[in-house]
C-alpha cells in the first residue's frame, strides 16, 4: 500500500516535537474527496493541538491541519459536483499537514479567480470562521459598525476586508503601530494600538459614546469586560477564542440594560451539514469578491514541510500580518 508524508508528533509540547513522518494514505469515505495537497494553512488551533490542549473530534484525523488547497485525486461513491483533477481549497476536519487529506465534499470550494493554490490555502479556515461568526451569529449588516480584535491576524485581515465589502464601519485592534497601519491599509477605518491605549475608551470616543454593533473577539481575558463597555445598545459580542483566558469577572447589569447578545462558536465540532451550508454561502456571496480582487488573501510567509517548526514558532511570536502557509513538496 502506498505511503504519504505527513507531520507527526513525538509527544505533546513545543514545535520541536513535530517531525516528518510516513504513513498510509487516507481512506476516502462515500461523501468525501481525497485531495493531493499543494499547500496548507497554519492556524492557532494547530498550535493548541500540538501542545495537547485541543483534541481533534472523534472520527477526525489526528494529524494537524485545518485547511488545504490542491487537486482532487479520488471521489467517494456518493459525491456529486466534483471530479478527479479539480483544483479546490477545503476546510478540513484535520489532516491537512500531509501530502493527501480526505475531506467531506461539502467543505470544498473552487479556487476563486486566478489565485494560486498557495493563496487559496489561506482562505478556508479564516473565511468559514468569519462568515459563521460575524455574519451568521453576529448578524453584521450594511451600515453597522464592528470592532475586530487581532486585526492583523489571519482571521483579522479576513474580517476587516469582508466587513468593509458588506458596508460596515470597521474598527480594529492590534498590538503594534506597524500592525495598526496594516489594518488601515486593508480597509479598517480606525486601528487602535491596544498596547498603549484602552481600546474601550477609544471606541467610545470614536463612536461619540454610541459603541459598536458587533465585536469579534479572539482574546478574552480582560477584553471580555471591556467589550461589554464599548458595545452599542443591542450589540452582539462574538467570541471565537480566549488566548488571554476564558474566565472573567463581569458586571451583568450593562448586558441587561443594553440588551446585549454574548455568543460564540468554534468550527471544528460542527456537523458536515452545518459546514456545507457555510461553504454554500461563501461560494455565492464571498468567492466572487475574491475572484474580482475586491478581497485578497494576505500571506505573511511560506514554509516547506521540513520547516514546519519554524512556521509554528513564527505564529507563536505573534509578529506576523495575515496568514502563514506550509507548502507540500
Amino acid at each position: 500500500m502506498p505511503n504519504m508524508k505527513y507531520i507527526g508528533l513525538h509527544a505533546s509540547g513545543g514545535a520541536d516535537q513535530m517531525y516528518l513522518a510516513e504513513g498510509p494514505l487516507p481512506n476516502c469515505g462515500p461523501n468525501e474527496v481525497v485531495i493531493k495537497v499543494a499547500a496548507a494553512g497554519i492556524n492557532r488551533p494547530d498550535i493548541l493541538q500540538r501542545e495537547g490542549l485541543y483534541d481533534p473530534p472523534k472520527q477526525a484525523s489526528p494529524v494537524m491541519g485545518l485547511e488545504a488547497a490542491g487537486e482532487v485525486c479520488e471521489i467517494g461513491l456518493a459525491v456529486e459536483g466534483w471530479n478527479v483533477g479539480d483544483k479546490v481549497c477545503a476546510l478540513c476536519n484535520g489532516g491537512a499537514y500531509a501530502e493527501y487529506v480526505a475531506v467531506p465534499a461539502g467543505q470544498c470550494l473552487p479556487i476563486p479567480g486566478d489565485l494560486s493554490l498557495v493563496e487559496a490555502a489561506s482562505l478556508p479556515e479564516t473565511f468559514f470562521t468569519v462568515w459563521a461568526n460575524v455574519f451568521l451569529r453576529g448578524n453584521l449588516s450594511r451600515g453597522d459598525s464592528i470592532l475586530i480584535h487581532g486585526g492583523a491576524s489571519g482571521i483579522g485581515v479576513a474580517a476587516i476586508q469582508l466587513s468593509k465589502a458588506f458596508g460596515a464601519t470597521v474598527l480594529a485592534t492590534a498590538r503594534s503601530s506597524a500592525k495598526c497601519k496594516a489594518c488601515e491599509k486593508i480597509g479598517a477605518d480606525w486601528a487602535i494600538d491596544s498596547r498603549s491605549n484602552d481600546f474601550a475608551s477609544q471606541v467610545m470616543r470614536i463612536t461619540d459614546n454610541v459603541g459598536v454593533d458587533v465585536i469579534l473577539d479572539m482574546v478574552g481575558g480582560d477584553y471580555i469586560r471591556k467589550n461589554i463597555k464599548c458595545a452599542a445598545v443591542e450589540g452582539r459580542i462574538v467570541n471565537i477564542a480566549f488566548l488571554a483566558g476564558a474566565v472573567s469577572e463581569i458586571n451583568f447589569m450593562p448586558i441587561m440594560i443594553k440588551r446585549l447578545t454574548l455568543t460564540g462558536s468554534t468550527l471544528r465540532p460542527q456537523t458536515p451539514e452545518s459546514k456545507r451550508k457555510i461553504a454554500t454561502d461563501l461560494n455565492k456571496k464571498v468567492w466572487p469578491l475574491i475572484a474580482s480582487g475586491k478581497i485578497r488573501p494576505i500571506i505573511h510567509d511560506c514554509f516547506s514541510m521540513n520547516e514546519v517548526a519554524e512556521a509554528h514558532l513564527m505564529m507563536e511570536e505573534n509578529q506576523h500580518i495575515g496568514k502563514i502557509i506550509m507548502t507540500v513538496d
